[in-house]
């Protein structure tokens, strides 16, 4: 299938699942709305080609080329896009095997990622073999809740990112699993767990209130829910915290058709979205925001 007929075909079939307000009102003042586009992955799993079958139903979905072209015609359309990722970027092909994660952060790098948090599977090659391939990434890792200072990954990461697209400021941070009990202790070494509600509360609230931005993204690799509910998940996460806009999450493969609308300890609404695994799927959400209010449409892609 050609480039031209391949787009043609994924548009036919992006289907528009939801849109909602945060504040209707911005539908009235077009003029100074302003379209922030944010795209996301999560547990890729360095799966590089299409794959035939997940869970056991037949897909023909995925790859990065495909993923490459569909972002490409979404940034033609508007240039104020962001593009992330909620970590597991490694582990489930032999490409990564081999390539010890080369391969996943070089494309990802050609898809121009915007940023990352860290997964789980992510630290499968120990700590050392994460921090080797980070020159390989030319975007950054986020992360918030994993204290690296008495690690090589020391200074390599971040604790949030604040990106600027037509004047509007969008703050950045990320979390990440508890690794103990999930992953060796040899492959993480001294990595510390911090409360990731804590740690969300405090970092979101000085992103608004100090740094002033207009949308707060959280990058999360906590997973969706579960139901031991003292475990934290993105559903606890939005609930007890009052200044995130969006949750990006990861590590339970969770395919939702549209984000989950929750209400935030401010009670405010708070968007929680995954899309899967293995990049069969690409989250874009569009949010309008002016100076007073913030509006949003999205929809769950085919790759």
């Amino acid at each position: 299938m050609n480039r031209k007929n391949f787009i043609k075909k994924t548009a036919a079939a992006a289907t528009f699942l939801s849109s909602g307000a945060i504040n209707i009102s911005c539908l009235n003042k077009k003029k100074s709305r302003k379209k922030i586009t944010i795209l996301h992955t999560n547990d890729v799993h360095s799966h590089i080609f299409p794959i035939g079958s997940v869970n056991n139903k037949k897909t023909n979905l995925g790859g990065v080329s495909r993923r490459a072209t569909l972002i490409k015609k979404i940034r033609e359309t508007n240039p104020n896009t962001l593009l992330f990722d909620a970590g597991d970027i490694f582990q489930g092909t032999p490409y990564f095997n081999y390539f010890g994660g080369e391969l996943e952060f070089k494309l990802m790098s050609l898809l121009k990622y915007d940023a990352s948090t860290i997964g789980n599977h992510d630290f499968d090659n120990g700590i050392e073999g994460l921090h080797a391939q980070l020159p390989n990434a030319k975007f950054d890792f986020i992360s918030s809740n994993y204290d690296f200072s008495n690690t090589i990954m020391d200074g390599h990461v971040k604790k949030y990112r604040i990106f600027q697209k037509d004047k509007i400021k969008i703050g950045v941070f990320g979390l990440g699993v508890e690794l103990n009990g999930l992953v060796n202790s040899n492959a993480y070494k001294e990595t510390k767990y911090l409360d990731p509600i804590e740690i969300a509360q405090d970092l979101s609230g000085f992103l608004k209130n100090d740094k002033k931005c207009d949308l707060i993204i959280c990058l999360s690799h906590l997973g969706y829910k579960y139901k031991n509910q003292k475990k934290v998940s993105d559903v606890i996460l939005a609930k007890k915290t009052k200044d995130i806009d969006l949750i990006i999450g990861g590590h339970t493969h969770t395919l939702l058709d549209r984000p989950t609308k929750l209400i935030n300890a401010a009670n405010k609404i708070v968007l929680v979205n995954q899309v899967g695994c293995f990049g069969t799927h690409l989250g874009k959400i569009d949010f309008y925001v002016n100076s007073k209010t913030k509006y949003y449409k999205s929809q769950i892609l085919s790759v």
